[in-house]
């Protein structure tokens, strides 16, 4: 499902780059950290954070090798950003290594998004951030939530695959005990929005036909005369403004918190897996080693 980065992009890419920058300035953290981004996808929330924060090093990680390729060649030069392919139930980096531990939109994709945040939560240093964003299915995706109400009004056999009820952690409470449940302190919760506006339907309509993510999926198991019929119940539920455009917004819920201080000396740093897959001309997981940067406050 997750696979070909040019049409995610297309897809959800361009929507999740606004989101990505709203959710850095959020953040608020300081100049010359070292981040690391989880699930990276095609390197949205990394561009952010290496346009924005002055990182001393980002790295990104996706288990998708496309996803990283993609990303690799989208990656400004000459930031200190590398990308690699790994799981994020077992990160290839030491105990403490990182400033800060960054998600967006993978989190409610994983198999494990619990393990996952302490996986991230295992990587950064006492103090350090540890932080996420994703979708609101449920109610703040305009594009999605009109798909989805479109398609289960033809088909209430869809309201299974609807993200809204597959995905109940993309909620503020969930994100929450998730953090909470990891150790974390100081944990918040706020959204995030961007607006999502279409040239026109057709760019609205087309990316659903490229099968990147669960409603492309759904598209894509229709047979022809079905797929056409949604199509223009679609056309009929969205509003086309007088130039053409379709105006919508996306919202996220984003949530972040902290690595407790340490109470005594930190355990040995265990070392983790290498990393697979590294893109061409970047440092791996070494380029994280070094004394810690400034507390991020």
């Amino acid at each position: 499902m997750w696979a070909a980065g040019d049409a995610y992009e297309r897809y959800m890419g361009r929507w999740s780059r606004p989101v990505a920058r709203a959710f850095v300035e959020w953040l608020g953290a300081g100049e010359g950290l070292r981040w690391l981004d989880v699930g990276c996808g095609t390197g949205a929330l990394t561009a952010a954070v290496a346009d924005r924060c002055r990182p001393r090093r980002v790295l990104g990680l996706d288990r998708s090798p496309g996803f990283v390729a993609a990303a690799g060649a989208a990656a400004p030069a000459p930031a200190p950003v590398c990308f690699a392919v790994a799981d994020a139930s077992a990160l290839p980096l030491r105990d403490g290594v990182c400033d800060a531990a960054v998600s967006g939109l993978a989190l409610n994709f994983l198999p494990d998004p619990r393990a996952a945040v302490a996986e991230a939560a295992r990587t950064v240093r006492h103090g350090g951030l540890v932080a996420a964003y994703v979708w609101d299915y449920a109610e703040g995706m305009g594009f999605l939530c009109r798909f989805w109400d479109t398609a289960v009004a033809l088909d209430p056999a869809a309201a299974a695959l609807h993200e809204g009820r597959r995905f109940p952690l993309c909620r503020p409470e969930p994100l929450r005990a998730v953090w909470v449940g990891a150790g974390l302190t100081d944990v918040r919760v706020a959204p995030v929005e961007a607006p999502t506006r279409f040239a026109g339907f057709a760019d609205l309509w087309e990316p659903f036909l490229a099968g990147q993510g669960p409603a492309p999926a759904y598209v894509a198991g229709l047979d022809p005369s079905a797929r056409d019929r949604l199509r223009d119940a679609l056309r009929q539920a969205v509003d086309v403004g007088p130039d053409g455009t379709v105006a919508l917004t996306a919202r996220a819920w984003a949530v972040q918190g902290r690595r407790p201080d340490a109470r005594c000396p930190a355990p040995p740093a265990r070392p983790g897996p290498p990393a697979r897959h590294q893109t061409p001309g970047t440092a791996g997981a070494a380029g994280f080693t070094g004394p810690p940067a400034p507390p991020v406050r």
